[in-house]
Parts: C-alpha cells; sequence; structure tokens
C-alpha cells in the first residue's frame, strides 16, 4: 500500500520554493475554512488535491516543501468514464473494478512523483495557488501603521494569505457553508468529490479524488443522490447552480468573472441558487482575484463592533443586506485594496482552534519579559555593587593623602 510522503524519511523525491513562515504558515492557512481539501497526514504535513494532482506539503523556517503523487493514466481514463456514464450501474462496476485494479498493482511499488518535465509548471501552479507574488510582509507593515489592533494580532498570526482556488471547487465547496461548521464541511467536501470526482490515487487506505467537473454536478440525478449523502437542502442548490452556470453561460464562465471588476463578478454569482452575499465575497475573495471582497458574517460583525468600535446597526439582531454593504465598505476604507486579506488575519485569529497560538505567545512574551526584567535586576544590583564600592573606597582614603590635600590648600591661602 502506498503511503503518504514524510520529509525527514528522504527529501530526493521532494521540490522545494523558497519561502520564510512569516510569508507563509501552512497550518494556519489551510485550515481557516478557505479550502476544505486538506488534511494533516503527519505533523506539519498536509495532503490535499489541487489542479488535478495529489500533494503533500510541508515546511521549513525559510523553505515550502512539496511532493506530487503519480497519476496513473488508466485512473484519468476510467475516472472520466464514470462521470459519463453516472447512474449506468454495469459500466460504473467496470471503472469500480479497473481502479480496484490500478490501486492493487501499485500496491506492489511506492508512487513516484510527477516527471521533472512538469517541474516548472508544478511549482508555477504551487505559486499561484498560495499568491506567492503578494508580499505579506509589506502588506503587514502596511496596514499594521495605521492599525495598531492589526499589528497586535499580525505579529501573533503571521503567515495567513489568501488560497487562489480554482472557481468551480471554490463556489461549491463554500455553497456547502451554509449554516454549517468546518469540521463537518470537511466531510460534505469530501463526499461530493468521492461520489463524483475522478479518482486520483490512493495513500494508506485513503483514497483522492478531482473535484467534480460542472457536467458531473449539473446532472439530473444528482441532487437526490447528494440528500442520501446529507447534504439536506444544499444538494439542490449544487445541482441547480452548476446547470444554471451551463445552460446559461457556459463551462468558461467562473474562469471569466475573474477578469471583471469586483461589484460585477459579486452581482453576478448572486443570480445562482443558493449563492448569497457572503458565498459571493468568499468566491471573489478566494478565486476570484477580488481582494477587496470582505465576507461578512456574525463573526467579522462582532469584531468590528468589538475591536474597531462600529456602531452602525447596533440595535439590529441581523445582518440585513444593507448593514452587510455598510460593514463591508467600512473595512475597505479602513484597510485599502487588499481588505479581504487583512479580515482573514482578523477572522483567523478568532477562531477558536487556534486560540492555542494566542496562548503560546502569550506565554512566550511573559517570559522574555520575565528575562528582560530579570537582566535588568541584575544590571541595577551591579551598579548599586560598583557605586557602594566606589564611595568605601573614596572614605577610606590614605591619611596622608589627606594631609597633603590640607597642605596645598593652605599654601595657595597664604
Amino acid at each position: 500500500m502506498a503511503k503518504h510522503a514524510v520529509l525527514s524519511s528522504g527529501a530526493k523525491m521532494w521540490r522545494s520554493v523558497a519561502c520564510a513562515k512569516s510569508e507563509l504558515r501552512l497550518d494556519l492557512t489551510l485550515a481557516c475554512g478557505q479550502s476544505f481539501r486538506w488534511k494533516e497526514t503527519a505533523v506539519g504535513h498536509w495532503t490535499g488535491v489541487m489542479g488535478g494532482r495529489v500533494w503533500t506539503l510541508t515546511q521549513t523556517d525559510d523553505t515550502l516543501w512539496y511532493y506530487i503523487y503519480k497519476i496513473q493514466d488508466t485512473q484519468k481514463e476510467e475516472g472520466d468514464k464514470k462521470k459519463r456514464t453516472d447512474g449506468c450501474l454495469q459500466k460504473g462496476n467496470k471503472v469500480k473494478n479497473a481502479f480496484k485494479a490500478d490501486l492493487k498493482k501499485e500496491e506492489e511499488e511506492p508512487l513516484a512523483v510527477t516527471s521533472v518535465q512538469n517541474s516548472e509548471e508544478e511549482e508555477k501552479m504551487l505559486r499561484d495557488y498560495f499568491q506567492l507574488n503578494v508580499n505579506l510582509g509589506d502588506l503587514y507593515r502596511d496596514v499594521g501603521a495605521t492599525d495598531c489592533h492589526f499589528k497586535r494580532i499580525a505579529d501573533i498570526f503571521s503567515g495567513v494569505r489568501m488560497l487562489r482556488q480554482d472557481p468551480t471547487e471554490c463556489l461549491f465547496s463554500i455553497i456547502c457553508t451554509s449554516n454549517n461548521h468546518i469540521s463537518r464541511i470537511q466531510g460534505m467536501v469530501e463526499r461530493l468529490c468521492q461520489a463524483l470526482g475522478m479518482p486520483l490515487c490512493q495513500l494508506d487506505q485513503t483514497s483522492y479524488h478531482d473535484f467534480p467537473t460542472l457536467s458531473a454536478l449539473a446532472e439530473s440525478s444528482v441532487e437526490a443522490r447528494l440528500r442520501d449523502l446529507g447534504f439536506g437542502y444544499r444538494a439542490r442548490f449544487l445541482q441547480q447552480s452548476a446547470k444554471q452556470i451551463l445552460d446559461t453561460h457556459g463551462p468558461q464562465w467562473l474562469d471569466s468573472l475573474r477578469e471583471v471588476p469586483y461589484l460585477e463578478a459579486r452581482d453576478a454569482l448572486r443570480t445562482l441558487p443558493g449563492v448569497g452575499a457572503k458565498v459571493a465575497d468568499c468566491v471573489c475573495l478566494m478565486s476570484l482575484n477580488k481582494s477587496e471582497a470582505v465576507p461578512i458574517d456574525t463573526h467579522v460583525w462582532q469584531i468590528a463592533k468589538r475591536d474597531y468600535k462600529y456602531a452602525a446597526g447596533s440595535g439590529q439582531k441581523s445582518i440585513t443586506d444593507r448593514l452587510y454593504r455598510d460593514i463591508g465598505d467600512f473595512f475597505r476604507k479602513q484597510w485599502g485594496p487588499y481588505a479581504g486579506w487583512v479580515q482573514s488575519v482578523l477572522f483567523c485569529a478568532d477562531l477558536k482552534k487556534f486560540q492555542s497560538v494566542k496562548e503560546r505567545s502569550h506565554v512566550k512574551q511573559a517570559k522574555e519579559e520575565d528575562v528582560e526584567e530579570r537582566i535588568a535586576t541584575c544590571k541595577k544590583a551591579k551598579m548599586k555593587r560598583e557605586y557602594n564600592g566606589t564611595v568605601k573606597n573614596l572614605k577610606t582614603e590614605p591619611a596622608c593623602h589627606k594631609k597633603a590635600k590640607v597642605s596645598v590648600k593652605r599654601e595657595k591661602v597664604v
């Protein structure tokens, strides 16, 4: 059985990109609710699917390491057949059997990374996914210069980046977030991929699938199938949104929204079933290059009131369309064109799962302050001892020296 790669077992098959942890922290960025396909498969190692490939990522202080698993061409072909014949039991069984045969063959030899000739393409893909062209240090400094609250948080939560995901994956994953929490969303997205996505490989008894295509999601049988998998009312939104995109706009429509202004892209997304203001803003920010988009929920509203003394709508119990727009405009004015990136840092810092990061930082800071205080105390004690010693020496000056001084003084007076 092929296993998940671990850097410590040998870096020969790994590739790397120079990237400091201050510019990217995998543990924060991949687990803060942007993408739901990454899992920590070993300490500090994250495995997930991106761009039709299975990756394991890890990092050292100044390097981002990545391992890409080999995908059998036969699996891709059979995966395509599986999607085209969805609902046909006989052909579905052939696909399943072919996939199992491939897996059995792979059990006899470890999965290897893809060929070296794809190296440049895959590094470019990785840089694009994490948007490494954006200098996080400069962004944090610029915002922190006028926002002391953000500066305090950013000093602890450095390396939180916005992902640039595939628009189809981002949209249909975010639709699943309605009235949901991160761990449950991860399960739903995983079941969605297992049911409708192309099989890629199997590692340590975990099967990895690509995200479903629009065509697979738009099939008429999808709603009932997803309801059986526990998607509830979201099943209808997923199937109908995919169908509406294909029927009305075409398969490249979501990608084309990267080229239009933010408000136009947001309004276009809101025409889809199950897509409200927050879902639209999440998709704009996390896949469509709209860094000014600020997704607003009650959590972010609380941040605005608690940390920025935002008073508008204080008497309301829920977020209306107008309040949503006003809070977003408030933060865009406060933070500028990368408001969505800044909001993501504060949102991440407020998640319960990351409170230990704050606690460790506070403990570290307390220890440093204690050390500094002890050093200062020691310095004061040393100076006092030196001063007292000097005074003591002056008081015990030899008597002959005193007499000499008196004689000189008297001679001057005469």
